[in-house]
């Protein structure tokens, strides 16, 4: 039996975090569905009674009221405490500085979710999504110097190519600047295509695994049927309904609803739930730490907790697999076939498990 307190280290680090990570994206009611203040202090008190200590939130989750929330939640017990966040969302509508991931946004979005926090420094940093235009050089010594100044303990990266994650961790390693430990990226039932690159490259380089939406947006807990099929691809705006997020995230279509009635299938042969079955499924991914568990009430989080006692067999772990299936495409699918195999180990039997 896994609990929160049964602690994993994170990626090729020393720091300890609970197999569940606490998301804090719905704390807050600034986007129209989140949890208001006395929920979320109920969600984040029973989390870390329990023993669970890894709490993900980011700079603009909630228009700030999210890392406003933490910060006053955390009062009391924050050295005993993870906490992680992100910088890149842009804090200002036109403003081209404020958002991005060169070192003025870095910089000024650190400052502001120390003050939101309430704390001194954040112990793990993400930049949030790649923006493609600012050199790799320039986030790495402007993250190396935030840990260098104090006010940042540990770095990550999040929804990045794997060849540019590789390259900054090879550029990290040559140059002794702070290595990235965390690769925070969506993976679940739904979305698997980041076994292709992303997963296998967190493993070789040292960077722990943290999935982000491990239930597809909510779409394999069973909640949606074919006539939501209805809302189309959503909206860019994160305000609105959870079904025009679920929709915008790409999560909620037709294969997506078919792997989510196997998960209910499975679910009830093995009397949990289906929410269950699929946090608990990423798990069995050894190049994951922690998935991120983003409950809007109390209920919802006593269920996600009991997937850390889910033990799933061999049959089901196959049907699953099959379901939700995607092509790794080239080199993968070329590599594995016999006769690129031949040609490498000329027929020698090589043990890969040792």
């Amino acid at each position: 039996m896994t609990t929160l307190d049964t602690y994993r280290l994170l990626g090729r680090s020393g720091l300890r975090v609970s197999p569940l990570s606490l998301g804090t994206m719905t704390f807050g009611t600034d986007w129209g569905w989140g949890s208001d203040k006395d929920e979320s202090r109920r969600i984040f008190d029973t989390y870390v009674d329990r023993g669970g200590n890894f709490i993900d939130t980011a700079n603009q989750y909630t228009d700030g009221t999210s890392e406003t929330l933490v910060g006053e939640f955390a009062t009391g017990r924050r050295e005993q405490l993870v906490l992680a966040t992100k910088y890149t969302a842009a804090r200002r509508q036109g403003d081209p500085n404020s958002g991005g991931n060169h070192r003025k946004s870095m910089v000024q979005s650190v400052e502001t979710s120390l003050r939101r926090l309430n704390t001194d420094h954040i112990d793990l940093l993400y930049l949030h999504a790649w923006d493609f235009t600012t050199p790799v050089e320039e986030v790495l010594r402007a993250m190396d110097d935030l840990v260098t100044a104090g006010k940042v303990l540990y770095t990550g990266i999040s929804d990045t190519p794997a060849w540019q994650v590789s390259r900054m961790q090879a550029i990290a390693g040559l140059r002794g600047w702070a290595p990235l430990i965390a690769l925070q990226i969506e993976y679940s039932l739904v979305e698997r295509t980041v076994e292709r690159d992303l997963i296998p490259m967190a493993r070789e380089m040292g960077l722990g695994v943290i999935p982000w939406s491990p239930l597809a947006s909510g779409v394999l807990t069973g909640k949606y049927s074919r006539a939501d099929l209805d809302v189309g691809d959503g909206t860019s705006d994160p305000a609105g309904t959870r079904k025009n997020v679920a929709a915008a995230n790409g999560a909620l279509t037709e294969r997506a609803l078919d792997i989510a009635e196997v998960v209910k299938r499975i679910a009830g042969e093995m009397g949990v739930t289906p929410s269950q079955v699929a946090l608990a499924w990423t798990t069995v991914n050894p190049a994951v730490t922690a998935p991120i568990v983003g409950a809007r009430t109390p209920a919802q989080l006593e269920d996600n907790l009991k997937a850390l006692d889910v033990r799933f067999t061999d049959e089901h772990l196959a049907t699953l697999a099959e379901a939700s299936r995607v092509e790794l495409g080239f080199p993968h699918d070329f590599l594995a076939r016999p006769m690129p195999r031949q040609v490498v180990f000329g027929g020698a039997e090589i043990d890969l498990t040792r």
